[in-house]
C-alpha cells in the first residue's frame, strides 16, 4: 500500500476528541480540529488591511483584523461544510477523507445544513460590522465558496478556484481599510491567488492515487510530472505580485526584510518538494501558515509609518 493511503489529516484527539457526540462530529465538520485553513483565510485579509496606503490609524486596522479573525473562522468552517456536503460520496472513497462526519455517516445532511445556517448567520453579523464597501464584495465571495466544490468535477484547475476563494480576504481587507479596491489591492489579490494555487497543489499531491481511481480532476494530477517547476513558478509569480503591490502602495522599506525571508522559505519548499511523499506535502502545506505570518509582518512593517496620522 502506498504512503498516500497510510496518511490522513483528520485529527480527533485533544479537546475535540473529548467532546461528546454529536458535538465532536460538528466540530470535525467545521474543521475546528485543524485551524490551518482559518489562518490561510485570515492572513490575506491582514495583508490587505495593512497594504492600504490611505488606510485608517492602527487601532482601526486592529479592529478590522479582529473582525476578520472571527469572520475567517466562521466562513472557513462554512466553506468546509459546503465542500463536505458536495463531496460526501467522493470523500467516502478517499482514504484521507473517509472519516469526515458526512462521509462516514456520523452526521446526516440535515445536521450539516443546520450547522451551515448557523455559521452563515454569524458571518453576516461580522460583515455588517465592516464598512459598506465590503457588503458589495460579499456576494462574490459567497458565489466562489458555493462553486469551489464543483470545480474538481468541471476543470483540472480546482486549486486555482480555491485560490480565488480562500484569497478573497485580501481584497476584502484592502477595501475595508482603503474604502475602495484599486490597483495595489488587485495586485495583492492576484499574488494571493497564485500563492494559494501553489500550496494547495502541494496539498492535493496527497490524494493523487485516490483522485485518479475515482476520476476526480486536480491541478496536482495535471502537474505531477512538472511538480517543482510548477510550484516554483507559482511562488515566484506570487512574490512578484506581492512586491508590485507594495511598490504601488508606497510601503516603507521595512517591508523588504521579512519579504525576503518569505522568498527564501518558499524557495526551500520548491527545492525540497517530493510529490509522492504525502506527510512532507502536508508539512509544506501547513508551513505556509508560518510563511503567511512572515508576509503579514512585511505588510505591517511596510505600513507602520502611516499608523499615526
Amino acid at each position: 500500500m502506498s504512503q498516500t493511503h497510510l496518511h490522513t489529516d483528520i485529527r480527533s484527539n485533544g479537546l475535540i476528541g473529548r467532546l461528546p457526540d454529536p458535538w465532536r462530529s460538528y466540530a470535525l465538520l467545521a474543521r475546528l480540529d485543524r485551524p490551518v485553513g482559518t489562518w490561510l483565510l485570515l492572513l490575506p485579509g491582514v495583508f490587505g488591511i495593512f497594504l492600504a496606503p490611505q488606510g485608517p490609524p492602527l487601532e482601526r486596522r486592529l479592529f478590522y483584523t479582529a473582525l476578520f479573525a472571527i469572520g475567517s473562522l466562521l466562513m472557513r468552517s462554512a466553506g468546509c461544510v459546503i465542500n463536505d456536503i458536495w463531496d460526501r460520496k467522493i470523500d467516502a472513497q478517499v482514504s484521507r477523507t473517509a472519516g469526515r462526519p458526512l462521509a462516514s455517516g456520523a452526521l446526516n445532511l440535515t445536521q450539516g445544513l443546520a450547522l451551515l445556517a448557523v455559521l452563515l448567520l454569524g458571518g453576516l453579523a461580522v460583515l455588517l460590522a465592516l464598512p459598506p464597501v465590503c457588503w458589495m464584495l460579499a456576494p462574490l465571495a459567497l458565489i466562489l465558496v458555493a462553486f469551489y466544490p464543483a470545480a474538481k468535477r468541471l476543470t483540472w484547475w480546482p486549486q486555482l478556484v480555491m485560490g480565488f476563494t480562500f484569497g478573497f480576504g485580501a481584497p476584502m481587507g484592502y477595501a475595508a481599510s482603503q474604502n475602495t479596491l484599486d490597483l495595489p489591492g488587485l495586485l495583492l489579490y492576484g499574488g494571493v491567488i497564485i500563492w494559494q494555487l501553489g500550496f494547495d497543489t502541494i496539498y492535493g499531491f496527497q490524494d493523487m492515487e485516490d483522485d485518479a481511481r475515482i476520476g476526480v480532476k486536480s491541478t496536482s494530477r495535471l502537474m505531477l510530472n512538472h511538480a517543482r517547476l510548477f510550484i516554483g513558478s507559482c511562488y515566484a509569480l506570487a512574490l512578484c505580485l506581492f512586491a508590485l503591490s507594495a511598490l504601488q502602495a508606497g510601503l516603507h522599506p521595512l517591508f523588504w526584510l521579512p519579504f525576503l525571508l518569505a522568498c527564501l522559505l518558499l524557495g526551500r519548499q520548491t527545492v525540497q518538494l517530493s510529490p509522492y511523499d504525502a506527510p512532507l506535502c502536508l508539512h509544506f502545506f501547513r508551513q505556509n501558515v508560518a510563511i503567511g505570518f512572515v508576509l503579514a509582518a512585511a505588510f505591517i512593517l511596510g505600513a507602520s509609518p502611516t499608523f499615526w496620522h
